[in-house]
């Protein structure tokens, strides 16, 4: 789930811009999306690329940002190691970042790689970049967005026919134009949020403009519903939509499906804590700081290694021992991947005095591995594959658990399931 932005200068005098700068802000507001690789791709007439293993802010220094010399930029963040933008040096010369996976057919992998060379051979051949840009789109299949930046200093950018990955347009006024994997990347450049690009739409920057263009689609679209869960900040719009506002209405649906009595409602840091505020509206039962977090913020759910994990769950969650011990609670989850965090949470929860833990989860079970590049493990791996609500809270020593329903993440994103990517959760199937 790679986070990539874009900013493009309009107007004369756009080669004054020092785009480096920008980028790397741009970045430090996608760092959740990836924190194993970080890049910035500058243009002045030739590629300058710098690719570093880890956070945004630890890889580049003022000495790095300066020596990016250019007016048009890329940004990538990414959650595996050695990953990287991709640079074609013929017969068009030109860099993509991307996220998601495009799939030449319905089952045959197509790498990045071959995507960003195929789109070389397609703008050579038609001389037009957004043609070529509408071609490849309208033939590879898969889940995906892209951005490319081309050596006749023209940026395009485009989603799948089905729209899975997000992306984002906006503008600080008539000067800079960018494109982003979320809004909130937009927000910390100030710039004002346009539009959402649409399932199967291409967006070509030149000099002197914005182009739209879009490919036939005929399936409706297929939206990753684990940005709204998990993978999206909060402050973010995602396809017209507040992930805020889906959050706080996955905890009151919960509270409706799965009422307990509790003494108190706690969310686990960050992304769950919408989740807690809307089940103790629903509910009554008063919302208390369950946890502190120690260090960095890590997403322990895209850490590559098991002892990561672990490590990184005991940093961002040290219970509040007063605001827990002798009290009935009610543990609100983003989502469970293989419980083994979530067992900790627990055990830790119970050490600290909490009499029961009640454990709701914002998310249906997890199913299958993600055919479009988010990283969960395989099928085997995954708690809710085979184990049953109940057998998952003898598993994590929770007094009662469930999981939120298919039905009700669609209610709460405000979308019908057919508009949704729900492979993840066992959902439909993917044309």
């Amino acid at each position: 789930m790679p986070g990539i932005i874009g900013i493009y200068p309009f107007g004369l005098g756009r080669e004054r811009w020092s785009i480096a700068r920008f980028i790397y802000y741009g970045l430090l507001a996608l760092q959740h999306r990836g924190q194993e690789v970080s890049s910035i791709v500058t243009y002045d007439n030739e590629f300058h690329n710098v690719t570093c293993g880890g956070l945004v802010d630890e890889s580049f220094n003022e000495e790095l940002l300066a020596s990016l010399a250019g007016f048009i930029g890329l940004g990538f963040v990414s959650p595996l190691e050695n990953d990287s933008p991709i640079m074609v040096d013929s017969p068009v010369k030109l860099t993509v970042i991307g996220d998601g996976m495009p799939l030449l057919e319905k089952s045959r992998f197509c790498s990045w790689r071959a995507f960003a060379e195929i789109l070389s051979d397609e703008i050579d051949r038609v001389k037009d970049p957004l043609k070529a840009s509408l071609k490849v789109v309208g033939e590879v299949n898969g889940g995906f967005s892209f951005i490319a930046l081309i050596e006749d200093q023209v940026m395009i950018a485009g989603r799948d026919r089905r729209g899975v990955k997000p992306l984002e347009i906006g503008s600080l006024g008539f000067d800079l134009g960018a494109i982003a994997s979320e809004t909130s990347a937009l927000d910390v450049l100030g710039m004002e949020h346009a539009f959402h690009v649409k399932p199967g739409e291409i967006i070509k920057f030149d000099p002197y403009s914005i182009e739209r263009a879009s490919v036939k689609v005929d399936d409706s679209p297929a939206y990753c519903s684990f940005e709204y869960v998990y993978l999206s900040r909060p402050d973010s719009v995602i396809n017209d939509i507040p992930v805020y506002l889906v959050r706080e209405r996955i905890g009151e649906f919960l509270a409706r499906e799965f009422p307990v009595k509790a003494d108190a409602v706690i969310g686990v840091p960050e992304t769950a804590i919408p989740f807690a505020i809307g089940f103790s509206r629903a509910t009554g039962i008063p919302l208390d700081l369950g946890f502190v977090t120690t260090g960095r913020k890590v997403r322990t759910a895209i850490k590559p290694s098991v002892f990561e994990r672990l490590v990184g769950v005991q940093l961002k969650l040290n219970p509040i021992k007063c605001a827990v011990d002798g009290k009935d609670l009610v543990l609100i989850d983003d989502s469970v991947v293989r419980g083994t965090t979530l067992r900790n949470t627990v055990w830790n929860l119970k050490r600290k005095g909490a009499r029961r833990v009640h454990v709701r989860i914002g998310s249906p079970s997890f199913k299958s591995s993600c055919p479009f590049g988010v990283e969960l493990p395989p099928p085997d791996e995954l708690i809710g594959h085979a184990l049953t609500e109940e057998e998952i809270a003898e598993v994590v020593g929770a007094d009662s658990f469930h999981f939120l329903s298919i039905d009700r993440l669609a209610s709460s994103i405000g979308l019908p399931c057919n508009h949704l990517c729900l492979l993840c959760w066992g959902g439909g199937e993917f044309k």
